[in-house]
């Protein structure tokens, strides 16, 4: 069986507790698109970690962590990961990496920098990790798959030197940067090659045969549905698809093995980088929630900026979970709200004198205002609460109302980030 756990909005919504979570009970995790730029924290009983390539089921002994043909791979940085987890007494996760996927390089994040600075105050808000640049370069046909490690060197070379050729005219002429060399660059992929050798496999090959021997699979998608290049705030949005379909593309396996899609949503709303943002809140009632909220504040698990704050979207989140084709919803940080006499919900967007529920194009969305309905806030912790009739009756009314008004069943409730912080409906 194959269960996607994908977000709703933004990203940031928690899906790396859901993951861990649910990893106990599931054989295989598969990241299946987007790269280091965005992060999944983790609490657990070994302790509280950021992961940013590594899958979030890595901290169980019997699960195998793969890394999908459609991520954008930074080597450095998973092996960095998997020696800091390791370091911290996670016992060294057993990792398979897909021959098909292809490499974030290091002049990846240089130009991600450089259009950022070229851009100045019209930039995208990027992580400037490498990924745009990363995945122009895969749907130019100029980019590096692991597979082509293995190669004749001579070949290798050949098609470095087609690269770079491209590369130099714009480091050259648009920013005016220092030139790339060749041998720089397969001094480089022969470095990349040592370290992903061992995990090397067709991971395609693979998930085909644990589909046939019952393995239960989780694919772990980044950042959600808000951020996908194509039904997402465009062009405020990642470089790789956000979305639970993109998993069989991005893992290899065929569509119709995704038989559950857990979507997560956050109980308020939160975002990094630029583009609209309808329910945003800004000032001390923004900082309050920020400080408060997560598992430790609303600061990036990659960058450590803070996020954008807003109240809960039910237009947005209704959409997010649509285009994810939800079957359950995992509401997280519901106990962040506790401090709140009363709670505002964005149920509609004004736009040019009348209100939709329909989430509209995103230059539509610059237009919007947020038509707020307020419910009454429960006032007190819910943390410890492990039976959904025990929580106080107010925050089960929050609960049942966005329940009703996104149109999918809540059936996880998260009151806080320990991986048995769960209440099941």
């Amino acid at each position: 069986m194959v269960k996607a756990i994908v977000g709703a909005n933004w990203g940031d919504e928690g899906k790396g507790k859901i993951t861990d979570m649910l990893a106990e009970n599931s054989d295989i995790i598969v990241r299946f698109q987007g790269g280091a730029n965005a992060g999944h924290t983790i609490i657990n009983n070994y302790g509280k970690f950021a992961l940013h390539t590594l899958p979030s089921g890595v901290f169980y002994e019997h699960t195998t962590s793969v890394i999908g043909n459609g991520v954008a791979l930074n080597i450095p940085v998973l092996f960095n990961e998997v020696n800091e987890i390791v370091s911290k007494g996670v016992p060294r996760p057993k990792i398979l990496v897909s021959d098909r996927a292809q490499m974030v390089m290091p002049y990846h994040i240089l130009f991600d920098q450089y259009e950022e600075e070229r851009l100045g105050g019209k930039s995208f808000g990027s992580t400037k990790s490498g990924i745009a640049p990363f995945y122009s370069d895969k749907y130019a046909k100029i980019g590096f798959q692991v597979s082509e490690l293995f190669m004749d060197p001579e070949l290798l070379k050949e098609k470095i030197s087609r690269v770079i050729a491209q590369k130099n005219v714009l480091l050259e002429h648009l920013y005016h940067k220092p030139l790339l060399v060749e041998e720089d660059i397969f001094r480089t992929l022969m470095e990349y090659k040592e370290m992903v050798e061992p995990f090397v496999c067709d991971v395609s090959a693979f998930l085909h045969q644990a589909l046939k021997d019952g393995k239960t699979i989780l694919l772990e998608g980044q950042l959600g549905t808000l951020k996908d290049p194509d039904h997402g705030i465009y062009p405020m949005v990642t470089s790789s698809s956000t979305l639970a379909a993109y998993g069989a593309i991005g893992a290899g396996i065929p569509p119709y093995a995704i038989e559950k899609i857990v979507t997560v949503v956050k109980a308020y709303s939160s975002a990094v980088g630029a583009g609209a943002f309808v329910s945003e809140i800004f000032g001390e009632e923004a900082q309050e929630l920020r400080v408060r909220g997560g598992d430790g504040g609303e600061f990036g698990a990659t960058t450590g900026r803070p996020r954008r704050m807003g109240w809960f979207d039910c237009v947005a989140s209704k959409y997010g979970c649509r285009l994810q084709g939800t079957t359950d919803v995992a509401f997280t940080v519901v106990d962040v709200l506790g401090y709140l006499d009363e709670i505002p919900v964005c149920v509609g967007y004004e736009i040019d004198g009348e209100v939709t529920t329909d989430f509209p194009v995103a230059y539509k969305l610059e237009q919007a205002k947020p038509v707020l309905k307020v419910l009454p806030g429960w006032k007190c912790d819910i943390r410890g609460i492990r039976k959904y009739e025990d929580l106080p009756e107010n925050c089960r009314n929050y609960i049942e109302f966005i329940e009703k008004e996104i149109g999918y069943p809540i059936t996880m409730v998260s009151n806080g980030p320990g991986r048995d912080e769960i209440i099941y409906r």
